[in-house]
């Protein structure tokens, strides 16, 4: 019998239990053993819960209990969750979790703890929720030399992003919708101004690459500063504004990583990911482009994630699963600055002064634009060489485009 725990009985670890009793039958098939819910921790009670006589509030119990075998680390943070997790892996039992935050900044040396006591350290459910993507990464993918990582890491923005351009709604009236749809919490900040989506870019990157990316060395912008008029410049020619995390393979075992809105061409699958929905695109030398596509949250569908790496572990409890990386460094990761690109800009300027700075640009038009507003698309280049050209200029807006 393989013995299971959860730590935290919030949304995501009320939804492992769920996933874990419903389905038993087919996981006990596919583990060809038992696989049984032993222990909830939280500091709560639930005595109407159906699993009200699993819960106990000691983490010790579990830490000293030598029948069981994995723990479901569901608290988020990366304070509890680290003493807890630490405390887990020390005493020989494997862990499973979906906390991005935790594993963006001490990854490294769980993974590497994991290896010492011989147990494992999984977490597909911490980057795309329910999508399928660390694994791919680390197996169907491990031919590839892997050369990009580009997506929509956050359904929150993403759907207030999709509201902005497809009702017109302004960015406070679309985050107060989606807060109201419980996409959104009441203090927005890790997903708005992009932290989600930097702590998801700096897994990717460090499973992609093979060296820990920590969420400091990450240039972050969220999308509070996107305007209805920048989503009506960039629908004129057939752009949709998303918020992209990327990581790219740069020479000599360096890393750019950075999160920032993007206008993103019609003709690219990520454009037409709309609402809550997650896309994660990767390039290798060998299998070229592929998208993964699908909720990147939600009780379910990160449940079944987190099931998934449960299963994967029992049935093998001592398996080297060869899902680490390498220890980060200060001169890792590479500025942005470095990428040439086209870029989008809206500034107090008149048309002739926009061509005598930026040169070659696609000028766009809006209904009810007021004078003396230009807005344009620019030829490739740095963003040092396009703040140099801006220098002075009253810029409103100054955003990349995906190329």
């Amino acid at each position: 019998m393989v013995n299971v725990a959860i730590l935290g009985f919030g949304t995501v670890g009320s939804g492992v239990a769920e996933v874990l009793t419903t389905n038993g039958g087919i996981i006990d098939h596919r583990v060809n053993d038992l696989v049984r819910l032993k222990y909830i921790v939280d500091v709560r009670d639930f005595p109407d819960s159906p699993y009200a006589d699993l819960f106990v509030k000691d983490f010790a119990v579990l830490e000293n209990d030598p029948e069981l075998d994995i723990v479901v680390e569901t608290i988020g943070g990366a304070k509890i969750a680290l003493d807890f997790t630490t405390r887990a892996l020390k005493a020989g039992k494997s862990v499973v979790t979906s906390n991005k935050e935790l594993v963006a900044a001490h990854g490294y040396e769980l993974l590497q703890l994991a290896k010492e006591h011989g147990c494992s350290y999984l977490f597909e459910a911490s980057v795309g929720g329910g999508i399928p993507i660390l694994r791919p990464l680390t197996s169907c993918l491990a031919a590839n030399e892997l050369e990009e990582v580009t997506g929509i890491l956050n359904g929150t923005t993403n759907y207030i992003l999709t509201r902005m351009i497809k009702a017109g709604l302004t960015f406070d009236q679309a985050l107060a919708e989606a807060q109201a749809n419980g996409y959104a919490e009441k203090d927005p900040t890790a997903d708005v101004d992009g932290h989600d989506a930097c702590r998801k870019i700096c897994i990717l990157a460090a499973l992609s690459f093979g060296r820990h990316v920590y969420p400091d060395q990450v240039p972050t912008q969220g999308i509070r500063q996107v305007t209805l008029e920048d989503v009506a410049y960039a629908d004129s020619v057939g752009y949709k504004i998303k918020l992209l995390g990327r990581c790219l393979r740069q020479p000599e075992g360096r890393v750019c990583a950075f999160v920032a809105p993007h206008l993103v061409p019609g003709d690219n699958p990520l454009a037409g990911v709309e609402d809550v929905f997650n896309a994660i695109a990767v390039t290798g030398n060998a299998i070229g482009d592929v998208m993964f596509y699908g909720r990147g949250a939600g009780k379910l569908p990160t449940a079944s994630a987190v099931v998934a790496d449960v299963i994967d572990i029992a049935k093998d409890l001592k398996k080297d699963r060869h899902n680490g990386w390498e220890e980060g460094a200060p001169d890792l990761v590479v500025s942005a600055d470095i990428l040439s690109s086209p870029w989008y800009v809206r500034a107090r300027m008149s048309v002739d002064e926009a061509k005598k700075r930026c040169g070659d640009i696609q000028l766009l038009a809006r209904s009810g634009a007021p004078a003396g507003e230009a807005a344009f698309l620019t030829a490739p280049m740095t963003e040092p060489e396009l703040r140099e050209k801006l220098s002075g200029a009253d810029a409103g807006s100054v955003f990349r485009v995906l190329a």
